[in-house]
């Protein structure tokens, strides 16, 4: 296979093409009002110098190479910034894929041979093809890492752990119980317990729908845990269909403390750290 003729023609042309390339972008993004016009001109700058750099070192097939290094990491950056922005995906990889318009009309005005044409512009796009996918990726990824950062704030928005008395905490659990909300669970009742010194722990399952031998295996973890830290724990919410399956599926809870309601659960809890509520007299 001949040399390419990529490197020379980007090396020459550099300064046309990315007045063009950023005239066609700046008319679609400026639009939307995601970017400002000069930070769109510097990104297309600095990405075709980096292109230019890459591909002059002769591969022009395989962008994890060494000498891809600066442009992937460029790609991640922006990549990144547009998720914030707002970007989809498809304009993220627009980036990329509007600059095959420039590139294939400067290919097509200085070779005039067909087959090199065709052989130059089947090369670029495979390459320019990659680099898409490559900045679609990493977008995707950011956007998992988002969604994954505000289920775990949801989580912990959705499991607070409120001080009742003093010496006493309510942990009202809400839907089904998991192995990773059972995690969030103990650690935001164990920081609880060492902040405010609490003796007992009231954890209310009146809002989980189900209890099965998972669910209660993840209570029982959150119990031993409570105790390991000094604190005594008392389940309420133990409603009868719940008791009835927890007798169906075998499960010892003889050692824990239950009550059927919250309020009953905080009475056995003022009892123990010796408080108790008197009615006031008419």
């Amino acid at each position: 296979m001949s040399e390419s003729k990529i490197p020379e023609i980007l090396e020459t042309f550099e300064a046309d093409m990315l007045l063009e390339w950023t005239q066609e972008l700046a008319a679609v993004n400026i639009r939307r009002g995601l970017i400002k016009e000069a930070e769109l001109r510097e990104e297309c700058r600095e990405f075709l110098s980096l292109f230019r750099i890459a591909v002059g070192q002769g591969n022009l097939t395989n962008i994890q190479a060494a000498a891809w290094d600066d442009m992937r990491q460029m790609l991640t950056s922006i990549s990144r910034s547009r998720s914030q922005k707002g970007f989809t995906p498809s304009e993220t990889a627009t980036f990329i894929f509007s600059f095959k318009q420039p590139l294939f009309n400067r290919l097509r005005q200085e070779l005039q041979d067909a087959a090199e044409l065709g052989k130059e512009i089947w090369l670029a796009t495979q390459l320019l093809d990659r680099l898409g996918l490559l900045i679609v990726e990493v977008y995707q990824k950011a956007r998992e890492e988002v969604i994954f950062r505000q289920q775990e704030e949801l989580l912990e928005l959705s499991i607070p752990v409120v001080k009742l008395w003093e010496g006493i905490l309510a942990l009202p659990i809400i839907g089904t119980l998991d192995s990773a909300r059972t995690q969030i669970v103990m650690e935001l009742l164990l920081q609880k317990i060492v902040e405010t010194g609490s003796e007992v722990a009231i954890i209310d399952i009146t809002g989980v729908p189900t209890v099965d031998t998972l669910t209660a295996q993840h209570l029982l973890k959150t119990v031993t845990a409570a105790r390991l830290m000094g604190a005594d724990c008392i389940i309420s919410g133990i409603r009868p269909q719940i008791a009835q399956t927890i007798v169906y599926l075998g499960i010892d809870l003889t050692n824990i403390t239950t009550k059927a309601t919250l309020a009953e659960a905080f009475l056995m809890a003022l009892k123990r750290i010796g408080a108790s509520i008197r009615s006031q007299p008419q």
